[in-house]
């Protein structure tokens, strides 16, 4: 039984990334292409991705935000690759979220609302004054209503959005890591399992299964861990 976790594989060349799709597959339902592997080897990573694991879900990670009429051009132009979950930056505006899901044929317009890494005086900075939790509430009600079918949001404010969508809309979180495990530059964490019994559908792991020194091995002791 495959557990439900994303497998981030933000590898420095395309046959590192193929080999953890390979490990990892058999025991996870997705494995996410990132920006990193995206931008170096294009539809190619895709290809070899799925060629490595077949039948595990795409999460196309690309995180994409412009004028609403580019993000849907920039839409089109991957729409043949059949992504489960493509991302796009909720702070885009509604307009920007509608004109992306309007351009994706099959498959989620994932919008990601406050990004895991960023802590509340970092969120101060930028223009998001108070708790973490208002922005990340806002934009996932903006988002939703614009034809976001998934959204990412960290673990820490899970369930807070759950109450606000419902239950048909896929929950994806990011700043998940096993219980003892190195935060590296996630700011708001929690575990896999806190993170599930919060409402999260999906959770996404990359250096505690790809930094193993067995990535197939480690990804098959969460998947036990987490399916029982």
């Amino acid at each position: 039984m495959r557990a439900p976790i994303a497998v981030a594989l933000d590898a420095p060349d395309l046959a590192t990334a193929v080999s953890w799709a390979a490990a990892a597959g058999p025991h996870v339902q997705c494995l996410k292409v990132g920006l990193e592997t995206y931008l170096r080897d294009g539809r190619a990573a895709v290809e070899a991705v799925r060629a490595a694991a077949p039948g595990v879900e795409l999460f196309l990670d690309l995180k994409l935000h412009d004028i609403p009429n580019t993000v849907a051009g920039a839409v089109r132009s991957v729409a043949a690759l059949a992504p489960d979950y493509l991302t796009v930056h909720a702070s885009g505006g509604a307009a920007m979220v509608r004109a992306a899901a309007e351009a994706l044929p099959s498959g989620r317009v994932t919008a990601v609302t406050v990004l895991t890494s960023l802590s509340e005086g970092e969120l101060a900075q930028v223009g998001l004054a108070g708790p973490p939790i208002d922005a990340v509430r806002r934009l996932a009600v903006l988002a939703v209503g614009a034809g976001a079918g998934a959204l990412v949001c960290s673990p820490q404010e899970v369930a807070a959005v759950r109450a606000e969508v419902g239950p048909d809309v896929v929950l994806i979180t990011p700043g998940v890591r096993p219980a003892g495990a190195d935060a590296g530059d996630q700011a708001r964490v929690a575990t896999p399992e806190q993170a599930l019994a919060d409402g999260a559908d999906l959770l996404v792991l990359g250096r505690p299964v790809t930094a193993a020194a067995d990535p197939g091995a480690a990804a098959a002791a969460l998947a036990a861990a987490l399916t029982g």
